[in-house]
């Protein structure tokens, strides 16, 4: 079934979008879509269209559009949402229609649990940790390890427990349109599953309640959190579209500093990971983070997967990784990149290709303010590439790469090893791009 809405560029499409009655038992209240060109369409049973980026290969990405009655949900608590979910090894086809935001901090009853809630009973406090592995008198050769450390891994492990959300095969997660829908506090993990669809959601302040000490991260260490709001770990054939990542309303200008580092909450807003294959990621909006998005975890990752295509998406707020690519082949165009500092979140550069990944950017428009340098927009060790063309910064037909070569001694190769062909949509010029895509993405636009 055809996905109307990402046949065409904006300008092009046409959409009128009405909300009717959908009969089967359980279903609620439903949406259909209706396309000048392709008819009538239900939202929950939308499929990514052809050609729509490398989830469009192969067999495509259909998500749970087969799901029967029994196995079509709307959800608004968290325990209602585990409970659709299921299994992570049921292949059954399954619709999970999400009303309203679910806060995954609650327990079955709904009841609002604390960070203190995940460590009771754990014998982990932040004072001791603090005290037991400061640097002045642990040192800073080795990670943390004994009584403090052990309880601070069970404490994690309790949090984890209540809010990761392992995502089944063949499920299709859409957020009811006008109802605010979204995850808060949780994180979506699609782990080892094939054909998953994820729509229409606003997910927000995904926060470890704590994070590991690693003394030996980079020259003066780190504080290292787990919980992407969405992750992906060998998983293949998932689109995820129209969904609104942010760290709000905690944002990292308000974490303190321990051992003179930040500690840091907040881990990806959207990985994709451990030889994840064949993602469209389009009509996004990231804001309000730092680490925002991996594509391959390791340098060391077996070539033939992380094929990703990116595609109008809004980047606004976003410190780095937009994205950080290792080894695959990744499509990035008609993307807007607003590196204006925002709350507090300053560029350190948008797109990073390391490790030999083969990265085509086409067509992409950077907002840079005054003072802003080019140079700083890319990143690399020097075995990436970036082939890039039709890039706009400030409306001028710029060379990212050349700019950033000239100013590194690291450069980025300028060849890559393949050609996109799963390009539906991409338009032409990026010139009206910060103009149409800030209110045609993320989260409260499909109607």
């Amino acid at each position: 079934m055809a996905a109307p809405s990402h046949r065409r560029s904006l300008r092009a499409r046409r959409t009128l979008v009405v909300s009717a009655a959908v009969v089967a038992a359980g279903v609620g209240a439903g949406v259909v879509v209706m396309n000048a060109n392709a008819g009538t369409v239900d939202l929950y049973h939308q499929t990514l269209a052809a050609k729509d980026g490398w989830a469009s290969s192969g067999t495509g990405t259909t998500g749970g559009t087969k799901a029967d009655a029994a196995h079509t949900f709307t959800v608004s608590t968290r325990a209602e949402l585990v409970k659709a979910l299921g299994s992570a090894s049921d292949t059954t086809p399954r619709i999970i229609k999400i009303k309203g935001t679910i806060d995954a901090n609650t327990d079955d009853s709904g009841k609002k649990l604390t960070c203190a809630d995940y460590a009771s009973g754990t014998g982990y406090s932040l004072s001791a940790y603090l005290k037991a592995y400061d640097p002045a008198t642990y040192g800073t050769s080795k990670l943390p390890s004994g009584t403090q450390e052990k309880a601070r891994a069970a404490a994690q492990t309790k949090q984890a427990k209540n809010i990761v959300f392992k995502v089944p095969a063949n499920t299709t997660i859409v957020g009811v349109p006008g109802t605010g829908a979204g995850l808060t506090g949780g994180m979506l993990q699609i782990q080892n599953v094939d054909n998953v669809i994820v729509r229409n959601l606003a997910f927000s302040a995904t926060e470890d309640c704590f994070p590991q000490w690693d003394p030996t991260d980079g020259d003066d260490g780190n504080w290292n959190s787990n919980y992407d709001s969405v992750t992906l770990r060998g998983a293949t054939h998932v689109w995820a579209d129209h969904n609104t990542f942010t760290d709000a309303p905690h944002l990292d200008s308000a974490n303190p500093t321990y051992f003179g580092r930040e500690y840091q909450i907040h881990d990806g807003a959207l990985d994709i990971t451990k030889s994840s294959d064949l993602v469209t990621v389009s009509r996004n909006q990231f804001t309000n983070h730092d680490k925002t998005m991996l594509i391959g975890s390791s340098d060391s990752e077996p070539a033939g997967k992380l094929r990703v295509s990116l595609h109008h998406n809004v980047w606004k707020g976003i410190v780095q990784r937009a994205p950080l690519a290792r080894v695959g082949q990744v499509h990035i165009y008609n993307n807007y990149y607003d590196v204006t500092t925002l709350n507090g979140y300053a560029v350190q550069y948008s797109i990073n290709s390391r490790a030999k990944a083969q990265v085509v950017a086409e067509n992409n428009y950077w907002k840079v303010p005054s003072g802003g340098k080019v140079a700083k927009l890319l990143s690399g060790d020097g075995t990436g590439s970036v082939k890039g063309s039709g890039n706009l910064v400030n409306g001028t037909v710029t060379d990212l790469v050349a700019a950033y070569n000239a100013a590194s001694s690291k450069d980025l190769k300028t060849t890559v090893n393949w050609t996109p062909a799963l390009t539906a949509g991409l338009e032409s010029s990026a010139k009206n791009l910060p103009t149409s895509l800030p209110t045609t993405t993320g989260a409260g636009v499909l109607k």
